[in-house]
């Protein structure tokens, strides 16, 4: 609560809580936890990040942040995706066999019902719904849905099918290489027919110190700790600190360091994405909360204004181009 406060006071736009069914993890609601900043906040946008729609029910979670809508006065947002783990499916009764059916189902029903105050609905993996109407309805309309991608294409096609913003997460190798999704997503939503600009967020880990030294040496153990433990579970070697490095480098996919340095990487990633979202997540692992707290000040009072600063001006010259 006090690091989304904090976000908000210092003017950053958007604070994202995701949703896991882990010991290492907090929340595993994240609209009850949105909910209760809402409460704390005045102007940040409060969204999940994400939501495992495959394993929860569509319309519990339109009426849940529909309600969070209500309550922060429009500031709502659903980030929906398939999950980057299992723990949700066997824990509700979902077979991993249906991964993607699920969602693409469940996606469809929640579509349907931020669309129409009734609803009827048949479908395979939730009851039928006989022209039942669903509330509370949100403030803006439509609430907001954005999907998450860890890098399938089919969900990449889907987002820009149905004209919603996409959110591509990137945990390891070179943020280059995911250029093609952000390519897929424009791409079809041409070819479905939506005009105009649909956003594109870049989701990465990310860690400010005021020096570049420090911000290494006291994000790497959390950081460390969490992706070995992840690396068991999933075939990964062990992490090191030379892999580390090669990460936080300019072509890595760690945001880590002093403000200069996370502006430039923030900056280098828009220029291969145009993207005109960026969410960090810094609260890796064990991260002190103090530390936390320090980065989201920086990150606020330093890095976003040089940010906004460098891409409003490069957005300049490209309409005085197009203009020439």
């Amino acid at each position: 609560m006090d690091e989304i406060a904090l976000a908000d006071e210092l003017g950053l736009d958007v604070f994202g809580v995701g949703e896991h069914h882990r010991p290492e993890y907090a929340v595993s609601a994240p609209a009850v936890v949105l909910a209760a900043a809402a409460a704390r906040t005045r102007r940040i946008r409060l969204t999940s990040a994400v939501t495992v729609l495959s394993s929860d029910d569509p319309v519990r979670v339109f009426q849940d942040f529909a309600t969070l809508d209500l309550l922060s006065g429009g500031r709502a947002e659903i980030m929906a995706g398939r999950g980057s783990f299992i723990e949700s499916f066997p824990l509700f009764g979902y077979d991993l066999a249906h991964y993607d059916e699920l969602f693409a189902e469940k996606l469809e029903l929640l579509l349907a019902l931020r669309e129409s105050e009734r609803i009827t609905w048949r479908g395979r993996h939730h009851p039928d719904i006989d022209d039942r109407g669903v509330y509370p309805r949100p403030e803006q309309d439509p609430l907001p849905v954005w999907i998450a991608v860890g890098g399938t294409p089919a969900s990449v096609v889907r987002a820009g099918a149905l004209g919603l913003p996409l959110a591509i997460a990137i945990i390891g190798g070179a943020p280059a290489r995911f250029r093609p999704l952000a390519d897929l997503h424009r791409e079809a939503a041409r070819e479905a027919g939506h005009t105009g600009d649909i956003p594109i967020g870049i989701n990465i880990h990310g860690y400010v110190a005021d020096t570049s030294e420090r911000a290494a040496a006291e994000f790497y153990p959390p950081f460390a700790h969490i992706m070995t433990q992840l690396g068991r579970e999933r075939g990964w070697s062990p992490m090191t600190e030379e892999q580390y490095e090669v990460m936080r480098s300019p072509l890595g996919a760690l945001a880590v360091g002093d403000p200069a340095e996370v502006a430039e990487k923030i900056l280098a990633i828009h220029r291969v994405f145009g993207n005109r979202r960026f969410l960090m997540q810094m609260s890796v692992g064990t991260m002190r909360h103090d530390a936390v707290m320090r980065s989201i000040e920086l990150y606020a009072t330093e890095v976003a204004p040089a940010v906004r600063a460098e891409v409003a001006r490069r957005e300049g010259a490209t309409s005085a181009a197009g203009g020439a």
